[in-house]
């Protein structure tokens, strides 16, 4: 049976994949694909299939262009969500900012320097025509959790994350959300490095013939926005209005999408140059 390593933020958009985990359909392929939980996101993933310990990442798609722009040995072979991610832009509850404006300037908190976080504070500058020299300032704090402990203690003054995912800690009172916006392109892919990529093209192909199969059939899953909701502790109606937001693809992505993602990254100076489409695409 084939081992394979595969790498995920614990959020509702991977759910099809503990699906079909728990249904054995890998299994039934000799395929004996193992699930990681990454809490850090994007930063961590990276870093993970630098090194081997994940041979493929449901990963978002401006951090890994990022990486794989920096070298790391990887490709994306197609769209995982289609939609964009739903940006949160959320303080302490107690804080005095209430605006975007409040916080130009301020401390971001931030999962790791190249992470979804980290890339989107940038896109929000941006955004806003604020001084990207001067007003964005940054404080690791690796996860979720260390966002809570970051903005509660006055570590951090803000936090960007996908906002049905932080819609609970702002019901709880502990974040207080001020503003919110969608990434500008497809928010999540599947990269797999290259060395996968050519020794075990064929086991990636049926892998995500798997996964394809599911995303497709997603929506239509009896009761799955009550799945959802209870599985990762969300209100009902908030799961159904992300489930109507939500469209999972199962091709891969265009050339004009990965240029203007490449374009927003090297006007921010994110990113050092801009490459080849097939440089950053494996196309199964």
């Amino acid at each position: 049976m084939k081992k394979v390593n595969i790498g995920g933020v614990p959020e509702h958009f991977n759910l099809a994949w503990y699906l079909t985990l728990k249904n054995g359909e890998y299994k039934d392929q000799d395929i004996n694909l193992r699930w990681h939980d990454y809490h850090g996101g994007t930063g961590a993933m990276c870093k993970a299939l630098r090194s081997g310990e994940i041979d493929m990442a449901v990963i978002l798609t401006e951090g890994v262009i990022k990486d794989i722009i920096d070298g790391n040995p990887s490709k994306i072979v197609q769209t995982f969500v289609e939609s964009p991610l739903n940006w949160g832009i959320h303080v302490a509850a107690d804080s005095s900012f209430k605006t975007v404006e409040d916080i130009k300037g301020k401390r971001a908190a931030i999962s790791r320097y190249g992470s979804g976080s980290h890339l989107m504070a940038y896109i929000n500058a941006k955004n806003n025509n604020w001084d990207l020299e001067k007003d964005l300032n940054f404080e690791v704090i690796k996860n979720l959790d260390g966002a809570v402990r970051g903005l509660t203690e006055g570590k951090a003054d803000y936090f960007m994350w996908e906002k049905f995912t932080t819609k609970p800690i702002v019901d709880d009172g502990i974040f207080r959300r001020i503003a919110n916006f969608p990434t500008p392109w497809p928010c999540f892919v599947i990269a797999v490095r290259e060395d996968f990529i050519e020794n075990d093209g064929d086991t990636l192909k049926t892998i995500l013939d798997i996964i394809n199969q599911t995303t497709s059939e997603f929506k239509s899953i009896p009761s799955i926005d009550k799945t959802i909701a209870n599985r990762y502790e969300q209100e009902l109606e908030d799961v159904q209005e992300w489930l109507s937001l939500t469209e999972w693809s199962q091709t891969v992505m265009t050339e004009d999408t990965i240029n203007n993602v490449q374009n927003q990254l090297f006007d921010l100076n994110i990113i050092p140059k801009k490459v080849d489409y097939l440089d950053l695409i494996h196309k199964i």
